[in-house]
């Protein structure tokens, strides 16, 4: 009896060896091969967050940019009514300067005279105090 069991046990024995030589590379290739798909899907993954980053941030420049527009052209139309309102109102502007010097301490102004060159005091600068 020991004889008749004998083969079928080495019949198993060798089955599963080849089995075993057969099947487990192809399942190390396999495993490589969703290794592979797992890195592909993640590096997809990655590009499509790089591109909703970079869209994001065009987006948010374009904004600024159109906000910093809106800000220039309310400077300038504000330029603009004060230049209108100044132009031919000299006693307005003599008012504001009269009005700044009130507001200046320990100043020194200079008026300019016919010429339009200003008076100096240059000799107070050589005086000690």
């Amino acid at each position: 009896m020991k004889f008749g069991k004998s083969p079928l046990l080495m019949l198993i024995v060798v089955a599963v060896g080849i089995l075993v030589a057969y099947g487990f590379p192809t399942y190390l290739v396999w495993q490589q091969n969703k290794v592979g798909e797992a890195e592909l899907a993640r590096a997809e993954q990655n590009r499509q967050i790089a591109i909703q980053e970079a869209k994001a941030k065009e987006e948010s420049a374009k904004s600024l940019a159109n906000a910093e527009i809106i800000r220039a052209q309310g400077i300038a139309e504000a330029n603009k009514i004060i230049g209108d309102s100044l132009k031919n109102n000299d006693a307005y502007i003599h008012y504001l300067w009269v009005e700044a010097l009130r507001e200046t301490e320990n100043s020194v102004v200079y008026i300019p005279t016919e010429a339009g060159i200003p008076i100096t005091e240059s000799t107070r600068f050589f005086q000690k105090e």
